[in-house]
């Protein structure tokens, strides 16, 4: 049993062994697929107290947060990245950009994890950015090459062996010559049509022109779709530079999705974008236009395709989008329900850093942030927290004041990370409000933004 250690003392070996693994482990996905033992009974368990956990919770402390909120320290999880909750609300399965998947349990059902060990110890993981759940159950992990489905993880997870199968194999998601160390952490997520939607980030800040028939046919800078036995694969969006944040609305079944755009072309622009995938085989612009309406200068002598489509809602330049969801619980006040929620990774490139922060979007056409939470976010040169993503939780009625769910409201998760000597952990957040008078889920009146922050797509926003 290995144990990583979270105090100060410790974060240079935790890093260490974390990144670890896949030298370590073998590639045991066969017998898994025929249920064979691999006799792989060492976890690496994350210490959930100690100095670390305590230097959070006291960050967590400069954190203002509106009225009827509190936040608290759910989890440290190193390198914490998307989340995926599991229906029957046992577990919650948060991916990295590096080789772990880590299963958090919070057994007695307090707000506050029991136990964060590793996912599946004798399988080898590769960037497993982005867990992802069906209705019935099964867990899909998209890695940057891969995506391996687990019919029974919230049963197995306690083992050390998973059943496990491939959905798509080792160098078939992309061609192999185009694995790349930059934008490949994909997210996924199940569409009411039944098929499995992945998001395929492109490697380049602007891409050559020569990459552009081989990118289309299979999906690279864009969003490919299939069913989730593997077959009848279909690029599904193209013209995406790189998402990292994907939800299906509840009320339409239209894909909405997050997009990074292209760097190097000043502090302001181009925007980030919100975007909305109506239908099957739509362009969002990119590599002509490097966000919103904004051309890049690589592509600004050629025509962009005619039908390209502008995003829904322009967000500040560089602050890195990423995770995005749909509120569909009533635990949060009435203008929350129906809404979407984004978080902001936070800006690399910007004289004055902008980001790391959360934001709601309550007509999903309009968007602002949350000025009180963000003005405990945002100080990224003390190195706070650079958030990733929002996640809903299991469906179990812990709490009186919760009505009718999706298993998004208890608790509100988000995943961040702490930069501590080199050392990122992630942070899960519980955003816990008062109790609130039960209500309809219809949208709320329009909540009017920051000027910045601007419906720019002349389409109702009601999808």
């Amino acid at each position: 049993m290995k144990r990583l250690m979270t105090s100060l003392a410790a974060l240079s070996l935790t890093a260490g062994l974390a990144h670890a693994q896949a030298a370590d482990v073998p590639d045991n996905l066969e017998k898994l697929s025929n249920f064979q033992s691999t006799g792989a009974t060492d976890f690496t368990f994350v210490e959930q107290g100690g100095d670390f956990a305590d230097g959070i919770k006291r960050n967590l402390e400069r954190i203002k947060l509106p009225q009827g909120f509190r936040i608290g320290l759910y989890a440290v999880v190193p390198d914490a990245r998307h989340m995926a909750v599991g229906p029957q609300g046992i577990v919650t399965f948060v991916g990295t950009r590096k080789d772990k998947v880590w299963a958090v349990t919070d057994r007695n059902k307090d707000r506050v994890a029991d136990e964060v060990k590793d996912f599946a110890p004798s399988l080898r993981f590769t960037i497993p950015n982005g867990p992802c759940f069906s209705k019935d159950g099964f867990l899909y992990i998209a890695e940057q090459n891969r995506v391996l489905l687990f019919p029974a993880a919230e049963f197995f997870y306690e083992s050390g062996d998973v059943a496990a199968f491939n959905l798509v194999k080792q160098g078939e998601l992309i061609p192999v010559e185009e694995e790349s160390f930059n934008h490949t952490a994909r997210v996924c997520d199940i569409g009411p049509d039944g098929m499995i939607y992945i998001t395929l980030g492109q490697p380049f800040n602007v891409p050559a022109p020569e990459k552009r028939e081989l990118y289309d046919k299979w999906g690279i800078g864009g969003i490919v779709r299939m069913k989730t036995d593997g077959t009848g694969r279909e690029v599904f969006a193209r013209g995406i530079r790189n998402s990292v944040g994907m939800d299906i609305d509840p009320e339409t079944g239209n894909v909405w999705f997050t997009d990074n755009q292209v760097d190097g072309m000043g502090d302001d622009i181009p925007p980030g974008e919100i975007n909305r995938a109506t239908e099957p085989g739509q362009n969002f612009g990119f590599p002509w236009y490097g966000g919103g309406s904004i051309r890049t200068n690589e592509y600004k002598d050629e025509e962009p395709p005619a039908d390209a489509v502008m995003p829904v809602v322009e967000m500040d330049a560089h602050a890195a989008d990423l995770g995005m969801m749909f509120y569909t619980g009533s635990m949060f006040p009435e203008e929350y329900r129906g809404a979407i929620f984004s978080a902001q990774h936070g800006s690399w490139n910007r004289t004055t850093p902008v980001g790391a922060r959360h934001g709601h979007d309550p007509r999903r056409g309009r968007h602002r942030h949350d000025e009180a939470l963000r003005r405990g976010l945002d100080r990224r040169e003390r190195g706070i927290s650079r958030p990733a993503r929002r996640c809903g939780a299991a469906p179990r009625r812990l709490d009186p004041r919760l009505g009718r769910s999706r298993g998004r409201d208890l608790p509100h998760l988000v995943s961040a990370g702490m930069r501590r000597l080199g050392f990122l952990a992630g942070l899960g957040g519980v955003l816990s409000p008062r109790p609130s008078p039960p209500s309809s889920r219809r949208l709320p009146r329009a909540i009017l933004p920051p000027a910045r922050w601007r419906r720019v797509s002349a389409a109702p926003a009601t999808g």
